[in-house]
């Protein structure tokens, strides 16, 4: 039911179709674009090239041989380098992009050439990310999200990360209805500053004309006018407030509350008493997998959430992590199809809380850092995330209600329907925590015992709904009933509801969900931005709001 579904995305458009207008200039990438992504291609067939030539042959050999034929060693390694610079400067000659006020546009490939768009208006996140090799050269790959099937995301790159900025800034005031006019006709030796209006002819703050400059580093096709003459203002990244961030410290503790790591704890207990006794050093190798498995699950989390920060501006919410490779990321407002707040049993001490988000274009095949909008924080922490993302709850104390959700059940509910009694013999453990309450502008489903859940669905981002009902359940007179939303890591649902319960939430859900989409925001919601900044300085003209996040829960303007 929502824009942001499992369509046909225009990001991957075979070469056939149609170009771009012809104003539009195409920039090419950084010249080091090819070796930043296959620099271990490179390695490994330098490798290979050497294994296969010194194969079967002893040390000795090898020292004489490099000491008679050196010059044929060096010129088989020149003639292979020689073989991968060309592709590499034939790769980057081919590959070129283009932006204009609709889409983003990427060509790219050799034998078999392929173009693909990225459409402005289903632009669901931004993305800049710099792999370790990345940020030795200063370099960075912006990735656009968007809403569609597998493979739907657009990578341009690699750009230098200021450029990468830059075009990021570009892009969201974009799609966010910005456009850039020019105050009048512009001839070779003058300049005239870009206007950003939104389209309704307010003036907001100054966007770039993409056809009048090129990125600073890059190579700009042979027909694309000469910057300095068109005299394009360079766009300003939209100021930002710091939200919340996760110490190193904290993050480490999380990550040791882990169950996996106590379990492999006494397993490896178990096992060294069993050495012990049996003087059998042979049972340790057979943990080795295992131990390899952890340790890359925990080292792959701490590398990916190392350093989190969020922050939020009126042009989204903002996400930095990353210790090798760090990712800055943009989520526009109003793109988060599910939020879910997770807490498992050992983090209860602390009372804290990891958070996920469901966002179209990341979709099932996106790394798990991806999706997280807080790794792990305190409840206050928590509750200032889900208000980033949903401000208003659209119930009169929405403290208590998400309070009510994350930690009560049957026998203290008060605005929750939960699983009746009969249930309980399906699901001894969590029947009482099973339940749903609906908001005027969401729809929360909790659950779970040992790991609590609690999942909020924004009604407009409703993608279709289920009901299931197995033999053991028609027999009990319960359902279970199911919200259908973007690939991602939130499956919201909540089991075991009495069935007419369930039957009466999925028809008035469809109604609600039908509502919500016909009085939604325009997707350019930078028109709603600058309409409501535009009365804020009338009413307040020497004054700034204050979004500390002391005072209070954060709220997005872009949210408003």
């Amino acid at each position: 039911m929502s824009d942001s579904g499992p369509v046909p995305s225009s990001a991957s458009r075979p070469a056939q179709s149609p170009e771009p207008p012809a104003q539009q200039q195409w920039r090419r990438v950084h010249p080091v674009t090819p070796f930043v992504r296959g620099w271990a291609v490179i390695v490994a067939l330098l490798f290979v090239v050497a294994q296969q030539s010194f194969d079967g042959v002893p040390y000795g050999e090898i020292v004489d041989d490099l000491a008679r034929l050196w010059w044929v060693f060096a010129l088989g390694v020149l003639v292979v380098l020689s073989i991968v610079f060309g592709y590499a400067a034939l790769a980057w000659r081919m590959t070129s992009y283009a932006v204009d006020d609709d889409a983003a546009h990427l060509r790219k490939g050799i034998l078999f050439r392929q173009q693909r768009h990225a459409r402005l208006d289903r632009l669901q996140a931004v993305d800049v990310r710099q792999p370790l090799l990345a940020r030795i050269f200063g370099l960075a790959e912006l990735t656009l999200e968007v809403a569609g099937g597998t493979d739907s995301a657009v990578a341009i790159g690699f750009l230098r990360l200021d450029d990468a900025t830059e075009l990021r800034a570009d892009l969201l005031a974009r799609a966010a209805g910005v456009k850039a006019r020019r105050a009048g006709a512009v001839t070779a030796g003058t300049t005239a500053p870009a206007v950003a209006t939104d389209d309704s002819g307010t003036a907001a703050a100054p966007v770039p004309d993409a056809e009048a400059e090129a990125p600073r580093g890059s190579a700009v096709a042979a027909d694309a006018p000469d910057p300095a003459v068109l005299g394009a203002t360079v766009p300003a990244e939209a100021p930002e407030n710091q939200v919340y961030e996760v110490p190193p410290g904290r993050l480490v503790a999380s990550l040791v509350r882990l169950p996996v790591v106590w379990i492999i704890l006494a397993v490896l207990i178990a096992v060294g008493v069993g050495v012990a006794a049996t003087r059998n050093f042979g049972i340790l190798f057979s943990l080795l997998p295992a131990l390899l498995g952890v340790g890359t699950f925990l080292f792959n989390r701490f590398a990916g959430e190392f350093g989190f920060r969020a922050a939020v501006s009126p042009d989204g919410i903002r996400l930095r992590h990353g210790l090798l490779e760090t990712r800055a990321q943009t989520i526009p407002p109003g793109r988060v199809q599910a939020i879910e707040l997770t807490q498992g049993i050992w983090w209860r001490g602390k009372d804290w809380w990891r958070i996920k988000v469901n966002v179209a274009g990341y979709g099932v095949e996106g790394t798990d850092t991806q999706s997280v909008l807080l790794p792990v924080g305190p409840r206050q922490e928590a509750l200032t995330a889900l208000w980033l993302v949903l401000p208003d709850l659209g119930t009169q104390d929405p403290a208590a209600l998400v309070d009510e959700g994350l930690t009560g059940d049957a026998r203290t509910d008060v605005s929750f329907t939960t699983s009746p009694r009969r249930a309980r013999i399906l699901d001894p453990l969590t029947w009482r925590r099973n339940g749903f309450v609906v908001t005027d502008r969401a729809l929360l489903l909790r659950g779970g015992r040992l790991t609590r859940r609690l999942a909020v669905v924004p009604h407009e981002r409703t993608q279709s709904l289920g009901l299931e009902q197995g033999p053991w359940q028609r027999r009990r007179g319960v359902a279970s009933f199911t919200v259908h939303s973007t690939p991602g890591p939130i499956s919201p649902a909540v089991h075991h509801l009495d069935a007419p319960d369930a039957a009466r939430l999925i028809a008035e859900q469809a109604v609600r969900a039908r509502t919500a989409r016909a009085q939604q925001t325009p997707e350019r919601w930078m028109e709603t931005v600058a309409a409501v900044a535009a009365a804020q300085s009338d009413a307040q003209p020497d004054t700034q709001p204050d979004m500390q996040p002391d005072a209070g829960p954060a709220r997005p303007e872009g949210d408003a």
